[in-house]
């Protein structure tokens, strides 16, 4: 379980989610370990751009299904997303509102938390064997990740609304249509054009890149801190449901959730 750091170019660090850190991001284990090297990265004066990817089929996969089972068996559900939460949260303010230009370059899966580490960066590229899914409904779980702040500002509340509620998972193409993603590549050209928007966007001094994310973020009522805390007490309320116990009984034994 590590996160693999590059230097593809001058002032451009990539950063890629590996075993663990890819294919269950959101753990005790590995969130702590995601959010130390993106930190060190953001905290790195020598850098101007950050280009996040992950391996095999997965980008970030979202949280580990095995320990929310174990969580609730033990009773501890609420408490586990508190700590998972806790550091992620954090780490999207942190990466929205640093002047290094934050880049995702989605080569597989974006779900659950996984989703909200993409849409919290600046520009998004993906593979065409990307797929970007919310996954919350399906666990019995409200959205979380920022992904009900961002994704909207991205595709319109309306599709972000269908997105939710079908508990959509979109293809590259369809995510590249709807203007989640900014650029559809073929698999083999992905880092080469994620780095490449990296460098073109971190060119800019320092206070242009610091201030026109301040300006874009803040640019409405409802900031991102205020939207992080609401879907934090909501995700921990669904915590305590039955909908979330069956929504992981169900994805373990492979069938859909029982309703009600």
């Amino acid at each position: 379980m590590t996160v693999e750091r590059t230097s593809p170019q001058p002032g451009v660090a990539m950063l890629r989610l590996t075993g663990a850190t890819a294919s269950a991001s959101f753990s005790r284990d590995s969130i702590p370990v995601i959010a130390k090297a993106i930190d060190e990265v953001l905290n790195d004066a020598e850098v101007q751009a950050l280009v996040i990817t992950g391996e095999g089929r997965f980008f970030s996969a979202g949280a580990d299904i095995d320990a929310f089972a174990a969580s609730i068996e033990a009773g501890e559900a609420p408490a586990l997303i508190r700590d998972l939460t806790g550091h992620l949260h954090p780490l999207l303010l942190r990466m929205r509102t640093s002047s290094t230009i934050c880049v995702a370059a989605i080569n597989g899966a974006a779900a659950g938390g996984g989703l909200g580490l993409a849409l919290a960066c600046d520009a998004r590229v993906a593979s065409t064997d990307a797929r970007l899914a919310a996954s919350y409904a399906g666990m019995g779980l409200s959205p979380d990740g920022g992904s009900t702040w961002l994704l909207p500002r991205l595709v319109g509340t309306q599709v972000a609304r269908r997105f939710f509620f079908d508990n959509a998972i979109w293809s590259a193409k369809e995510a590249h249509e709807h203007g989640a993603v900014d650029y559809l590549v073929p698999s083999e050209n992905l880092i080469d054009t994620a780095v490449g928007v990296a460098v073109a966007w971190s060119g800019w001094s320092n206070h242009v890149r610091e201030a026109t994310k301040h300006l874009l973020h803040v640019e409405t009522d409802n900031d991102l801190a205020t939207h992080l805390d609401h879907e934090r007490t909501l995700i921990e309320a669904a915590g305590t449901t039955k909908a979330f116990e069956e929504g992981v009984a169900g994805f373990l034994a492979r069938r859909r959730p029982k309703s009600k």
